[in-house]
């Protein structure tokens, strides 16, 4: 069997090892591996042992697609189509940066006007090209880009990074346009990063395709991958990490995404085993799958993901028929999304820097303990209070730690957590060694944070102690170095030693290292969609409203704990399911109009006799007529009144990026109001379940207050995965809204739900 491209061996067999891997088998299983090369498409398919054939289905266009990431980020020849002379302008700057920061590879340039530039052979077309190139750099004017893409891929050119704007950023004739490039690029077979892009950098490889301002500084390879959607705002960002010496190994710019997305490209440079730490700034998310796989793929890795995302406050609410809905503003989704599969958020730039920093060590920390040293009090209470705000705890140390300290700090000092080590600092800052080591050694001491200022005189000393305490523990500290002198900030970074300006800002960063190091100690959670014993769904109707009385059926049949409902056509009716009943009862309106029941008047409470029951139809009947007189009515529902003393809502949302989103909240009828919820992507397990619990500001009622009893946590986390599971095998439930679900000694109970179904999606 004769491989592809030579050099490219590995990318194939890494896809290939994966798949087996999904199949439950190793290499030893392999008997015939069967490779079909036809154009840029690429096929495959195992077959296994004992004469059992084993379609793998990696589709033709995922591996093709794959080897052309691949070729454009890690080349061995560009061409640069629309080549200048003039290396100052956008078409003539990658020309300047592939030779000066020493490019390997073959650099080709394109123009019809000069047999050559910078004593470069200048192709007078793209069909002049040798064989072989692996991506280009289109620079042109927008009008002639979809001409040079067909003519790349006909030229066997796999893919292209395209600076030219004039496309989807120019309205509704440039969208036209972009549209169109993107369509003649799949036909081509050709990948396209951008338009309207900065283009990219592998530091590693001096593969320098683009005309960012960035590029023309020091840009030394580092462990932090970089990908951003903005240009302008991503160098801003890359030149603050340089400033930081942190050092970016990828630099990308994906500007329109007509082809190539975000997550696509992270996910390339991520599997680099010089990458220690993702980063990426990020204006929307159009794919939400693939945001999700990246997630899963950096945690499977143990690499640190870091996302800044502007638009915070999202769209606002939107109609919808459920209070799931009508919560599910597009940020708050994001948020819960990337929280849920361990990626970091990010404020703003510095932040990220801040978190860059932090995880770009290679140490972790255990858990939350955090240990302060100042040589001020005040700082050291400030940073503790800090810390408890974002999840830290500042333990008190034990007596041996405390006994240790005593010995080599003042009197007057404090031996406690935080540690103060006085002004005696300044005349001794030799006292400063033991006492950090004293604090790491403690077994509630997680990660550490000094705090000083100033201190010019003793720049030497104290990098030294720094130093010392390096080589004395295993665990993370942090230096917070106020008002320090810039060179000695540099060569504390070039130690390795992380260093703040800033006491909070350490604290958050510490704060961030820990909620990393946390997420790696979880179980990566099956995304499995299967739901044992699936009822069919609601035949009566496709789309829509679904009536209560059907929808609480199949939902009961699904296994989700619904109270008892009968339908009732009028008044006679309802006694008899009273009495068939024997308990107070409750009513309720039913109508394929009508999904906020109480906002219409239509629900009665704690009815027990004859009387109250006939009365309450009346009441119902009158209250709809005035307050919703279009209404279809139904009937009325009739349900046994539900125990228990905590009231819940879940539901569950069909967002149009990330898909089903589970959601859990306090308030019943005020859920709106309070906005004391919790989202996740479905599926997932009991202990997102009990993770969504604790988010809730309200959560310690499930503990059971003023004399009321704890519920049972569990069996709320089960109610919460069971309907995450339902979610994500049912594309066709848009949305769902049990509430209230009370809560009581026998567990978790829907009293009512409201289901919308939708088109099925894939």
């Amino acid at each position: 069997m004769r491989w592809f491209w030579d050099a490219r061996k590995p990318v194939f067999l890494h896809l290939l090892e994966q798949r087996m891997r999904v199949a439950g088998k190793g290499w030893r299983h392999l008997e015939v591996i069967l490779v079909r090369l036809h154009s840029s498409r690429v096929g495959w398919s195992v077959f296994a042992e004992r004469g059992t054939q084993r379609m793998l289905d990696m589709s033709m266009n995922e591996l093709s697609r794959k080897h052309a990431i691949e070729r454009l980020l890690n080349p061995r020849s560009i061409a640069i189509v629309g080549a200048s002379t003039d290396l100052s302008k956008v078409n003539g700057r990658p020309l300047k940066h592939l030779m000066d920061k020493g490019y390997t590879g073959a650099i080709l340039p394109v123009n019809q006007k000069y047999q050559e530039i910078q004593g470069l052979k200048c192709y007078a077309s793209i069909a002049e090209l040798p064989d072989g190139v692996d991506m280009a750099i289109i620079a042109v004017p927008a009008k002639d880009v979809i001409a040079n893409v067909l003519e790349l891929g006909a030229r066997g050119v796999p893919a292209a990074v395209v600076f030219s704007s004039g496309f989807g950023e120019m309205g509704e004739a440039g969208k036209a346009l972009e549209h169109d490039l993107a369509d003649a690029a799949r036909r081509a077979g050709v990948l396209l990063c951008g338009p309207n892009c900065l283009g990219f950098i592998n530091a590693f490889s001096n593969a320098y395709a683009t005309f960012s301002q960035y590029a023309d500084g020091d840009t030394g390879s580092g462990p932090i991958a970089f990908v951003t959607q903005s240009g302008a705002f991503g160098t801003a960002i890359a030149a603050l990490v340089r400033q930081r010496g942190l050092g970016l190994g990828y630099f990308i710019n994906t500007g329109n995404e007509a082809d190539l997305t975000f997550s696509e490209l992270m996910l390339a440079v991520v599997e680099d085993p010089r990458i220690r730490v993702a980063a990426g700034y990020l204006e929307g998310v159009s794919d939400g799958e693939g945001l999700v796989r990246l997630a899963r793929r950096c945690q499977e890795l143990g690499k640190p993901l870091v996302l800044t995302k502007v638009g915070r406050l999202g769209s606002g609410a939107r109609a919808a028929a459920s209070h799931t809905g009508a919560l599910a503003v597009e940020d708050r989704i994001f948020d819960a999304v990337i929280r849920q599969y361990g990626v970091l958020r990010a404020r703003n730039e510095e932040q990220m820097l801040d978190m860059l920093e932090a995880l770009a060590q290679p140490r972790r920390c255990a858990g939350r303990g955090l240990g302060v040293a100042t040589q001020s009090g005040g700082a050291g209470v400030m940073m503790a209070d800090r810390a408890e705000e974002v999840g830290l705890a500042v333990p008190a140390l034990n007596a041996a730690t405390q006994q240790r300290l005593a010995k080599v700090m003042p009197a007057f000092g404090s031996a406690n957590n935080p540690v103060d080590v006085t002004g005696q600092f300044v005349a001794r800052p030799e006292l400063l060694l033991e006492s950090v080591v004293a604090l790491l050694d403690d077994p509630q001491v997680d990660i550490a944070i000094v705090w000083l200022q100033l201190m010019t005189a003793h720049v030497d000393k104290l990098i030294g102690i720094f130093q010392e305490i390096q080589t004395r523990t295993t665990k993370p500290f942090f230096v917070c170095w106020v008002a320090a002198p810039q060179e000695a900030l540099r060569r504390m970074r070039e130690l390795g030693i992380v260093v703040y300006g800033a006491g909070e800002r350490a604290v958050e960063a510490a704060a961030a290292l820990a909620e990393y190091c946390s997420h790696q100690t979880e179980k990566i959670e099956s995304s499995d969609k299967a739901v044992l014993a699936l009822p069919s769904l609601p035949s009566a109707v496709h789309r829509g409203l679904v009536p209560c009385l059907e929808a609480t059926e199949w939902l009961k049949a699904a296994g989700i704990p619904m109270a008892p409902v009968m339908l009732a056509r009028d008044a006679d009716e309802a006694v008899t399911a009273w009495q068939r009943f024997s308990a107070p009862v409750a009513l309720k309106i039913e109508s394929p109009d009508i999904s906020h029941k109480t906002e219409v008047g239509g629900v009665v409470l704690k009815l027990s006799d004859e009387h109250s029951v006939r009365e309450g139809v009346a009441q119902l009947l009158r209250n709809v007529s005035r307050n919703a007189p279009q209404a279809r009515v139904s009937g009325v529902l009739i349900q046994p009144m539900i125990d228990g003393h905590i009231e819940l809502v879940v539901g569950v949302h069909r967002d149009p990026v990330f898909g089903a989103m589970v959601m859990v909240g306090f308030g019943g009828v005020l859920v709106e109001v309070l906005k004391d919820v919790a989202f996740r992507h479905a599926p997932f397990g009991v202990d997102q379940g009990l993770a969504m619990l604790n988010e809730l500001r309200l959560g310690a009622l499930l503990d059971g207050v003023r004399g009321q009893s704890a519920v049972d946590r569990n069996a709320v986390a089960r109610l919460l995965s069971d309907v995450s599971r339902l979610a994500a095998a049912v594309p066709q439930l848009a949305e769902l809204d049990l509430n209230p679900v009370r809560v009581g000694a026998d567990g978790p109970m829907a009293v009512d739900c409201v289901m919308v179904l939708g088109e099925a999606l894939a």
